[in-house]
């Protein structure tokens, strides 16, 4: 039997159904959309034919160009109908264009986009940052990339240190320092890195996520500034904490006298103030970015008043300017505006309830049907992010998360679910369930996923 079809099997499919599936799915998907088809074989002036390279990830024959959005509906250029679970891969984890942030960004664009100066809804999203999140005194930046970049440097510079520590299998944007793997237990730069002017590995240790003893082992030298963690892992298939590892994360970092970065970008989707403010959590640094603007692109960063105290001292007397930290569009008019309105009328208790009602719906109607085809597979969920993992479960770590990663048979899902009008993540099968998410839309995407899952165990 071909190494491919060994493979296929432990997943409790058949190789012969996984091709079928995705070749069906293909043309399926190609008939319907022959304008996008024709822009496709057209010279687009993009390197690699898109404006951004991981819009090549999408496992799609080509990309489907969308003329609109509206709440959890998609609409391409060929008039497809598209229910979107992926909903800019959280960027738009509260629908597209919520009313009172559209409503916002038509009056701020009245009035100037950027001017490299506060306004009145820059002062009132000081106060509902800190309402949401926790008391931190806050910064603003364009992505969490960036957000991450900043606070690592405020971090080094308190502590004195220059190492940072990471979990292996990790996702914090494009941190070069973050892109570090173990690799038969010994840290690397991840393979993918392009261009890296140093070798991250140098200034990184990485742990296994749940490794209380690892992450003891790791600290003990007192040599690592800070420890930037998400407080679950998303970057491949979802891993959950143990029950006591945040508490134990917590108190390493204080012993050591290292900081503790919480990178809320993805698991935002836990609740109001995301897993920080849900479980109690107590970083000196916290990150969210994506959805915080409503979809305008904004992030912020937050330090607690100690942090902020010691960067005061460690600031005073230095030569102004040249700090590395901040963007001159960061901080714009627009990302206040929109941030107000998404803070104060969108991002509500509310809102968080019902999305975590049909999140549960979703998560329980996808177990029954990975029961049903009797496959060793199984679904976790944070909040309103749900996800189906290719393999039993739970997992403990990244490297059990990378083994349960199934590109072949994840993009055949993928495809054959926007073949029956669904749309999920490019990216480790996550779904995500926003306030203006339809029952109908999760039914929907249940029994498609349950027909998909029969025939490829049929």
């Amino acid at each position: 039997m071909p190494d491919t079809a060994i493979a296929d099997a432990r997943r409790g499919v058949s190789s012969e159904q996984l091709m079928r599936l995705k070749s069906e799915a293909e043309a399926a998907y190609v008939a319907a959309r022959p304008k996008s088809a024709a822009v496709a074989r057209g010279d687009s002036g993009f390197l690699g034919g898109v404006p951004m390279h991981w819009m090549r990830d999408w496992p799609m024959p080509f990309p489907m160009l969308v003329a609109k959005a509206k709440k959890a509906t998609l609409v391409d250029i060929d008039g497809n109908l598209v229910d979107d679970f992926c909903l800019g891969d959280t960027g738009s984890m509260f629908g597209h264009s919520p009313k009172p942030v559209a409503k916002a960004i038509r009056h701020q664009a009245r009035n100037g986009l950027t001017y490299m100066l506060p306004t009145e809804d820059a002062v009132a999203v000081g106060g509902l940052l800190s309402d949401i999140f926790g008391p931190f005194q806050w910064q603003i930046a364009t992505t969490a990339t960036d957000a991450n970049r900043f606070a690592l440097k405020v971090a080094r510079a308190v502590t004195g240190r220059r190492k940072i520590l990471v979990f292996n299998g990790c996702y914090h944007g494009t941190v070069d320092e973050t892109f570090v793997r173990l690799k038969d237990g010994v840290a690397e730069a991840r393979p993918g890195l392009v261009g890296a002017a140093f070798d991250p590995a140098s200034q990184t240790k990485v742990v296994e996520f749940n490794d209380v003893a690892a992450l003891g082992q790791a600290l003990a030298d007192r040599d690592v500034a800070c420890v930037i963690a998400e407080p679950v892992l998303t970057n491949s298939c979802m891993v959950l904490p143990q029950p006591s590892f945040h508490a134990e994360l917590r108190r390493l970092t204080r012993e050591t006298g290292t900081l503790l970065l919480i990178d809320e970008t993805h698991t935002i989707s836990t609740g109001l103030g995301g897993y920080t403010r849900t479980h109690g959590l107590e970083p000196d640094i916290f990150v969210v970015g994506k959805p915080v603007a409503g979809g305008v692109a904004a992030s912020v960063w937050g330090i607690s008043a100690e942090i902020a105290r010691r960067f005061a001292a460690y600031d005073r007397g230095r030569d102004p300017g040249h700090s590395g930290m901040g963007t001159t569009l960061s901080g714009n008019p627009l990302q206040f505006a929109a941030m107000r309105a998404n803070l104060g009328e969108v991002m509500t208790a509310k809102a968080y309830a019902r999305m975590e009602r049909l999140a549960a719906r979703l998560e329980k109607g996808l177990a029954r049907a990975i029961a049903k085809a009797d496959l060793p597979w199984h679904v976790v969920r944070v909040g309103a992010r749900v996800e189906f993992i290719c393999a039993p479960g739970p997992l403990k770590n990244g490297r059990e998360a990378e083994a349960a990663h199934a590109p072949d048979l994840e993009a055949a899902i993928h495809l054959a679910l926007v073949a029956r009008g669904v749309l999920i993540a490019p990216f480790h099968n996550m779904m995500l369930i926003s306030p203006v998410t339809k029952k109908r839309q999760v039914d929907g995407l249940v029994q498609a996923f349950g027909d998909i899952v029969d025939f490829l165990s049929s």
